[in-house]
């Protein structure tokens, strides 16, 4: 972008998963069709019964240690292989659940349990899962049996049984009990406020995977144990507890525990008070990863018998035991699995975790952080399959169904990179200890003639990676342009894209993009086409307009850093967005903007309008960011005869010397207004997930 010339709301919500699935109702013999989960028409009273191919969230299996084949069966996929059916009622669930052959039972409405504390006796080959966010049991749950196997549990609200017995010893009322039972799946739903445990793993059970649930209100959570046995393999990942006292979970001699990504909070001011988090206990071995734990008392203990392997966790505002000790295992033994980081639990738990309105994103099964993906392997020496990343991408099969991951070996690579918009699902990632091993460079500018003679290559082209297709990502690697200025000053056209994004669903984590002028373009596929963007934990560095364009992008808890300009003056714009009207633009969120440069030298960002076009509407928000004395203290600027003023830019509850109170050149967000300018906000129904 020149610096003196013009460059020629989604509120979250679950978006319905087109099946295509007729249900015939079998009593009346009427047809109803629907388009996501929530699918099966207010009117229908009896059980309906699949008639054709079953949705991908029918058939979906499970990741973790259910996936893992033993005891004669392999992996867990529930009901797969029989009808789907809809239940509203206590005696149709009991019906299908405890019948001998495989079902999936589509609980569409509040089934409130008679008596109080009734657990249905699930029987194998089973999937249970709640139609949107309808499907409730009440005052009761389920039982998994000796030898019973096979079992998913998805998307449903077990709660409400409790008796008003806080320490309940006569009342065992749990949301899920299993007792021997193996090969089970507890997925994405919402348990709480029983009258003892919300899960209780017991008695011998293995091959279990609990993943993406809300775990709350309650005082024993999760319990794993009453054995003397160690033969129990179990999965806990992105599980969102909070709001319990024990038991998060306790794990008694357990053989293999791993738990990933889970965030356990206590939050202050409530009537429940965490008494201590996970534990340990007995003779088992438990690796815990990459997990986030706030406000808890004791966050982690174990026995002096156990062995516990922390790694990559976060601890906020804890107190109290937090203990490790001894040798455990390597999952990864086991089966694969790929970790979010731990500092992006909060707002992935809290927006993920627990019923989906449409289980569209989770129709294939695990999560993508954990579903089996094509690894290809670039490494500059020979000692993968390909010699550079474009060799790599190359070769990925156009309109790819499923994730390829391009797995980088540390080095650096001088080329230039692109991903086409026909090869989605492509993850660009460093296999080195830091995001520095792994670098991808080139040098080119907008001004610079084609090597084709074909003219220039203009801003878009000088990219020195582009991303232009869906639903990809970029992880622990750097992207450089290192177009020399100085030694160019005869050239017309300095802008230097390192990192050029045109797509939507757009995951950079934990990145570095380095440049001058225009380092990181954000656009989108088309004007009319929405290009989602979400950069974390990640460093971006550049001196004018070096974050820009038309996508919804947000920086999230990462480090802008200002750079002084070829000379070694300091000068220059932050951000620069051409958002279309009606569309959210940049929002830097709990980010740090700092660099070597003068005080009050730096604006936060200025309004772009491509080619004097009215119709944009230019949006910047920065909020709950450090910011360095480089800000000046009127942080916006006008551009190419366009007022700032007249289009979108706030801040709201910045620190640090660069910030300012509210006035007529510098608007501050009221506490109404920023509850609609979060994250949520801009990501709408996507959540970034690494994969």
């Amino acid at each position: 972008m020149s610096e003196q010339h013009s460059k020629a709301r989604h509120r979250r919500g679950g978006k319905a998963l087109a099946v295509g699935l007729p249900l015939t109702l079998t009593a009346a013999g009427a047809l109803v069709h629907g388009t996501g989960l929530g699918l099966l028409g207010a009117g229908a009273q009896q059980a309906s019964a699949a008639t054709a191919a079953a949705p991908a969230w029918a058939t979906a299996t499970a990741d973790g240690f259910a996936s893992v084949n033993s005891l004669g069966q392999n992996g867990t996929y529930g009901g797969r292989d029989g009808q789907i059916v809809t239940v509203r009622t206590q005696a149709e669930l009991e019906k299908y659940a405890t019948a001998a052959e495989p079902y999936v039972i589509v609980v569409a409405g509040t089934i409130t349990m008679n008596p109080v504390g009734k657990e249905i006796k699930v029987q194998s080959d089973k999937t249970i899962v709640g139609s949107g966010t309808s499907g409730h049991i009440v005052g009761g749950g389920f039982f998994l049996g000796s030898g019973v196997h096979n079992v998913i549990i998805r998307n449903l609200t077990i709660r409400d049984a409790y008796q008003g017995i806080w320490n309940d010893k006569d009342h065992d009322f749990d949301a899920i009990q299993m007792d021997g039972a193996h090969h089970v799946w507890i997925d994405h739903n919402d348990l709480r406020h029983m009258a003892d445990g919300l899960i209780d793993v017991r008695k011998d059970s293995t091959n279990v995977t609990v993943s993406w649930n809300k775990l709350s209100q309650n005082n024993k959570t999760f319990g794993i144990g009453w054995t003397e046995n160690v033969k129990t393999d179990i999965t806990i990942h992105h599980n969102w507890i909070r709001e319990t006292e024990q038991r998060n979970p306790s794990t008694d001699n357990a053989a293999h525990a791993h738990l990933y990504n889970n965030f356990l909070e206590d939050v202050a001011g409530t009537d429940i008070t965490s008494s201590y988090g996970t534990y340990s206990r007995g003779r088992t071995a438990m690796v815990l990863e990459n997990s986030y734990f706030q406000g808890m008392n004791n966050p982690v203990t174990k026995d002096g018998t156990a062995t516990l392997v922390q790694r990559g966790n976060v601890f906020s505002g804890t107190g109290g035991r937090n203990e490790s000790g001894g040798t455990a295992f390597d999952p990864k033994a086991y089966y694969s699995y790929a970790l979010d980081p731990a500092v992006n639990l909060p707002s992935l738990l809290k927006s993920g975790a627990g019923p989906r309105s449409s289980l569209g994103t989770m129709a294939a099964g695990a999560p993508a952080s954990t579903k089996a993906a094509t690894t290809l392997t670039v490494a500059k020496d020979g000692s993968g399959q390909y010699r550079t990343v474009q060799a790599a991408v190359d070769a990925v099969p156009a309109n790819n169904p499923s994730r390829v991951v391009i797995s980088v070996k540390p080095g650096t690579y001088r080329e230039v990179v692109k991903v086409p918009a026909n090869k989605p699902h492509v993850t660009v990632q460093g296999t080195g200890g830091s995001r520095k091993d792994t670098v991808i460079v080139h040098g080119n500018a907008a001004g610079m003639q084609k090597p084709d003679g074909s003219g220039t290559y203009g801003t878009p082209g000088s990219a020195t990676l582009s991303l232009q297709s869906d639903d990809s990502q970029l992880r622990n690697l750097t992207v450089t342009n290192d177009f020399d200025e100085a030694a160019n000053q005869s050239l017309s056209g300095h802008q230097a894209v390192a990192l050029l994004t045109s797509a939507d669903k757009i995951f950079l984590d934990g990145i570095i993009v380095n440049g001058d002028q225009d380092t990181l373009e954000l656009e989108t596929a088309a004007k009319d086409k929405l290009g989602r963007v979400y950069i974390a934990d990640s460093y971006v560095t550049g001196n004018v307009d070096f974050i820009f364009g038309r996508a919804t992008a947000v920086v999230d808890k990462s480090v802008i850093t200002l750079k002084k300009r070829w000379n070694g003056t300091s000068a220059g714009y932050v951000t620069a967005p051409s958002t279309p009207g009606n569309r959210k633009g940049i929002l830097i969120n709990r980010s740090t903007v700092n660099g070597d440069v003068a005080d009050g030298s730096f604006h936060l960002g200025r309004n772009w309008h491509p080619g004097g076009d009215t119709t944009v509407d230019p949006q910047t928000t920065v909020r709950d960011s450090t910011l360095s004395a480089a800000v000046k203290s009127t942080p916006w600027s006008d551009m190419g005869g366009f007022s700032w003023k007249d289009d979108r830019f706030a801040e709201y509850r910045n620190t640090g010397p660069g910030s300012g109170s509210a006035s007529s050149e510098r608007p501050q967000l009221t506490d109404a207004q920023a509850g609609g300018q979060e994250v949520a906000d801009w990501l709408g129904d996507w959540t970034p997930t690494a994969s």
